[in-house]
């Protein structure tokens, strides 16, 4: 069989008897929207609230294109290509192995590989599954996965084997396995690079995740990905593959802030754009890098989980306050729309500057001293809007100022809202400390 993301590279080929409709082939220049094959429950790739890597990059393609993206759902099992794809639904599946047959490839836009986890407190230090102190180890593996034969070519018989072919909108087995080995379950799991980074993220327990980079290359346990199309559409592969190229740099980011494991050209693991030296000075509604050194960078998905485990997490809003227009000076009665935000979240405003003032840095220190409570340990988690600096200085600033539990949420209040979730109105912060 084949599907797009993991499931592609994870199983062996079936036949699908599948014939493709009759239909005239629709090319780039005539699409009236950017149609999309995709799962409605499977992260980390896609869900119907948007919060998946796959759902970002498709946004991409939308504002390139400048044209709405619309989604048809089915669930990644035997049958997706036939029920979506071919059968003219959508025009686009986000996420395939390179040289899967049943649809006509693009470039490969991100290449990745198998990672093995486990617990960073267990004092194993493995850097690859042939590891002495992984010789009497549990290890979690989904069943008829490359996984499985590298388990074998080490001699390793004590697994714990996790269902493949499953309906996603009830189970995630690979989740599951990374689960176990938070808990204690199982020692170790092995695990598709792209879901072994975003849920290990997600634990409340540390765990370690090391891409599987020095295997020996008969395991096979790396995969080019590419999307697929229908193989009667020239155009439109021509322009998916333009903006492949032209923005990869962007794709890039996404997918390092969702903790996917990148392989280079030369065969090196990607490592997130360089962060500047000091603070973002200009241009503050600009690509962000993917992390920031000294805080946990989270997603929409991974912030919710933040909140849902730990009740007593802070958000911080810091999106600046919108300045009185030019054509209303004082003493005009000017009223600034309100600041729609994430709900419970403390609204500092003009703090993400690259450099403050003596005032603003007081009125920062405060407000966060308020915030924390005093707590130098208290979760804060930072964020404006998509693509805006503010946040990642103010976060930064943090982390210099001897917080130890920042974390950084770059997608935003807008993001927060596009997933169906709601706003409400804040106020600025009146100033002040705690008690």
């Amino acid at each position: 069989m084949a599907f797009p993301s993991v499931l592609t590279v994870v199983t062996i080929a079936a036949a699908l008897l599948s014939v493709t409709l009759p239909a005239r082939a629709v090319e780039v220049t005539e699409r009236e929207t950017v149609r999309v094959c995709a799962d409605g429950n499977l992260l980390p790739y896609s869900n119907e609230k948007m919060e998946g890597f796959e759902n970002e990059i498709a946004r991409l393609i939308g504002e390139d294109l400048k044209k709405p993206v619309t989604y048809y759902w089915w669930p990644q099992t035997i049958g997706f290509v036939r029920n979506t794809l071919r059968a003219r639904q959508c025009d686009l599946v986000m996420g395939t192995a390179s040289g899967e047959e049943l649809m006509q490839n693009t470039n490969p836009y991100y290449r990745t590989v198998y990672s093995l986890v486990y617990r960073t407190k267990s004092g194993i230090k493995a850097e690859s599954v042939g590891d002495p102190s992984l010789k009497d180890a549990r290890i979690g593996v989904v069943e008829k996965t490359p996984a499985v034969n590298l388990l074998r070519l080490y001699g390793i018989t004590r697994t714990e084997p996790y269902q493949l072919n499953t309906d996603t909108r009830a189970n995630n087995p690979a989740r599951d396995a990374i689960e176990d080995v938070a808990a204690g379950k199982t020692d170790a799991a092995v695990i598709w690079g792209p879901i072994a980074g975003y849920f290990a993220a997600q634990q409340t327990e540390p765990l370690t995740v090391v891409p599987l980079v020095k295997e020996p290359a008969v395991a096979r346990l790396q995969f080019n990905i590419s999307m697929g199309i229908r193989s009667d559409e020239p155009e439109w592969k021509h322009w998916l593959n333009d903006f492949i190229k032209r923005r990869q740099d962007d794709i890039d980011r996404i997918l390092l802030r969702y903790h996917v494991p990148l392989i280079g050209p030369d065969g090196a693991l990607k490592t997130a754009a360089i962060e500047p030296p000091g603070y973002r000075m200009d241009q503050y509604r600009a690509p962000t890098p993917a992390g920031l050194s000294g805080a946990s960078t989270v997603t929409l998905a991974e912030l919710r989980r933040l909140i849902e485990h730990f009740p007593d997490t802070r958000l911080v809003d810091v999106m600046p306050a919108p300045p009185r227009p030019a054509d209303r000076p004082a003493p005009a009665v000017w009223v600034p729309p309100p600041r729609r935000s994430l709900p419970g979240a403390v609204w500092l405003p003009n703090v993400g500057y690259g450099s403050l003032s003596g005032e603003q840095e007081r009125y920062f220190r405060a407000g966060l001293e308020t915030v924390s409570h005093g707590d130098r340990a208290a979760r804060l988690v930072f964020f404006c809007e998509p693509d805006c600096w503010m946040s990642w200085n103010a976060a930064k600033r943090a982390v210099e100022w001897g917080y130890g539990n920042v974390y950084w949420y770059s997608d935003g209040a807008m993001r927060w809202q596009e997933a169906g979730y709601g706003l409400e109105t804040v106020e600025p912060f009146a100033g002040g400390a705690s008690n």
